[in-house]
């Protein structure tokens, strides 16, 4: 009766049934261990442990049905102990339970989550592996491994192991949402989509589904559709840090920074200690404008997960902006190409009168050499010589206090080589018109490339121009995509072996046009005209409604009025070609 009351939801019920079992039969270890059970449902953990301890307590004996209820008992106190985040006492319950009954699987599995939330992925992974080799059919430890292994970065084995559990249990929400969550770190939002959307129509109120749905779906570019997910999900649990920081970074894809604001500090009023809202907060009030509170936020990148593998763990102290004496100040690159180009600018004026070596990567080495007052330049990788003080280079506006109308906007503050100047000159002189290089890729291992970058067949729109002769000057994969019919694309980038030989090239044109890339960034510190076409979730660096910039006052902004919208920026810059061509 008390099982059928239980099944049923009549929980006050069967309670008092399987009290009244135990006034008969105060030994019916089963009838304790189903009550703990239950009080466990029903909120009462002293109730619930009260009753496996009685289990316990009892005298074991020979008899085979009281070893196999205490070893029930001290599993089910074990994930009791979890729940109240009792870990060391849960891992020797959960060790007991293996002792005496080593073919337990649900134990090897749940043992294993424990030493994954502690971190000991090491003996986790060998945890749910034996669990798997007990049962190779337990979906659970194959969800739960697939989770090990994504956060360990073998992406590959997870999404087997993800899938396979979803193939064993088709009604698997929680294996179903990890795999939508993995797909979509992997580039891939529309199978993400289908795996979230599949999630909750299995379990519609379930939470983290419509979280990972609203992030398949702004990664997707869907800003729109994704907002109602992320507030569906904090209607269930609105002091979700989570939930609040990915509403957030979407209200600043929207270009609502002031929402977003609100928003990441709600998360952080959560959990005050949260990186990913920190960084994003950065980012919002870096987009607004408000530089001195942003660059503060902008320092907690450090403390991400993403960043932890490029920290470089030096022992000499970070400078603080103050003097040195005849100490050596090391400045080294981070994040990427473009990010070095835009910053590499407040080198000159930190180096004058102080002895600095500049870390670069390897292709900027050749360009940035002859920036003045460096005593030398290192690529990135190879020995360092001694320094005593050290400072990323996205940290020195913080440093040095720099303010949105404080911006060195001093161009050029990069030249590329005279000759080679000159002799790239000579080869663009047989081209007719308007010489306009074009960049239409960026990086694509980087966040959001998808939604920044766009197929050289979307330049179908300045096909046929009058009077302007195109250039290419994408390298990597990109490269290799075709011109639309009727684009002539004049190709020498097998040539450009280095961004000083790119920046000759740039010297070179009347103008530069491209998407959010390093290429961008070189026309501008080169002091070119260049033509930024920008993306609907525009990077915090090109700030909102303008379409200048106070990092390159020869900038140009032509930004999407909708996401995925080139067609009409590409509208606009053939129209302004045209009226330039005909100046």
């Amino acid at each position: 009766m008390a099982t059928i009351l239980r099944v049923l939801g009549r929980c006050d019920e069967a309670i008092a049934s399987y009290r009244q079992v135990l006034q008969h039969k105060p030994d019916n270890l089963d009838a304790h261990n189903q009550l703990g059970l239950l009080l466990g449902e029903c909120g009462d953990l002293a109730g619930e442990e009260a009753q496996y301890r009685r289990v316990l307590r009892h005298p074991p004996g020979l008899d085979l049905n009281v070893a196999r209820a205490q070893i029930d008992a001290r599993f089910n106190l074990a994930n009791l102990l979890v729940r109240r985040k009792q870990f060391d006492d849960a891992i020797g319950d959960f060790r007991q339970v293996l002792r005496q009954k080593p073919d337990f699987v649900a134990a090897h599995c749940n043992l294993g989550a424990v030493l994954f939330d502690l971190g000991a992925f090491e003996e986790c992974e060998r945890c749910y592996r034996e669990a798997l080799r007990l049962d190779p059919k337990f979906a659970e430890a194959h969800n739960n491994l697939g989770g090990l292994l994504v956060k360990l970065g073998r992406l590959d084995e997870a999404e087997v192991h993800l899938r396979e559990a979803c193939r064993l249990n088709s009604g698997f929400p929680e294996a179903l949402n990890n795999l939508g969550d993995l797909l979509r770190s992997r580039g891939r939002p529309d199978e993400a989509e289908a795996c979230c959307r599949e999630a909750l129509r299995l379990k519609p109120d379930y939470a983290p589904a419509l979280l990972n749905l609203g992030n398949a779906l702004r990664e997707a570019g869907r800003f729109h559709e994704a907002e109602p997910c992320f507030r569906a999900a904090l209607a269930r649990h609105p002091a979700w840090p989570e939930a609040l920081n990915n509403l957030g970074t979407l209200l600043l894809d929207l270009g609502r920074p002031d929402e977003a604001i609100r928003s990441l500090r709600a998360a952080l009023s959560q959990k005050p200690d949260y990186p990913d809202a920190h960084f994003n907060l950065g980012a919002a009030l870096l987009l607004a404008g408000r530089f001195d509170e942003g660059w503060r936020e902008y320092e907690w990148r450090w403390k991400q997960e993403k960043k932890k593998p490029h920290l470089r763990g030096f022992s000499q102290p970070l400078w603080d902006g103050g003097e040195i004496g005849d100490r050596v100040l090391l400045l080294h690159a981070e994040q990427g190409l473009g990010d070095t180009l835009q910053f590499c600018r407040f080198v000159p004026a930190i180096a004058a009168g102080r002895r600095v070596v500049l870390e670069v990567q390897r292709p900027l080495v050749r360009l940035l050499a002859g920036l003045p007052g460096i005593e030398c330049i290192i690529a990135h990788g190879d020995p360092l010589p001694p320094f005593d003080l050290h400072c990323p280079l996205l940290s020195l506006p913080l440093v040095l206090g720099t303010t949105l109308e404080t911006i060195p906007q001093r161009t050029p503050y990069l030249q590329a080589d005279p000759q080679r100047v000159a002799a790239w000159r000579q080869r663009v002189a047989q081209l007719d018109g308007l010489r306009v290089g074009l960049v239409w890729a960026g990086n694509q291992t980087m966040s959001g490339d998808r939604r920044r970058s766009m197929s050289l067949e979307r330049f179908s729109e300045l096909a046929d121009l009058p009077g302007v002769s195109f250039v290419s000057l994408q390298k990597g994969p990109a490269a290799r995509q075709s011109p639309p019919p009727g684009l002539s694309l004049h190709d020498w980038t097998d040539d450009l072996h280095d961004f000083d030989e790119t920046a000759a090239l740039i010297e070179a044109l009347d103008l530069v046009i491209g998407v959010d890339t390093a290429v961008v960034h070189l026309a501008g510190a080169l002091g070119r005209p260049v033509w930024l076409l920008n993306r609907f979730d525009r990077c915090w660096r090109w700030l909102l409604n303008r379409d200048d910039s106070p990092w390159y006052p020869s900038l140009r902004q032509f930004r999407q009025l909708q996401p995925g919208d080139w067609g009409s920026v590409l509208k606009d810059v053939r129209a302004e070609l045209q009226a330039r061509s005909l100046a």
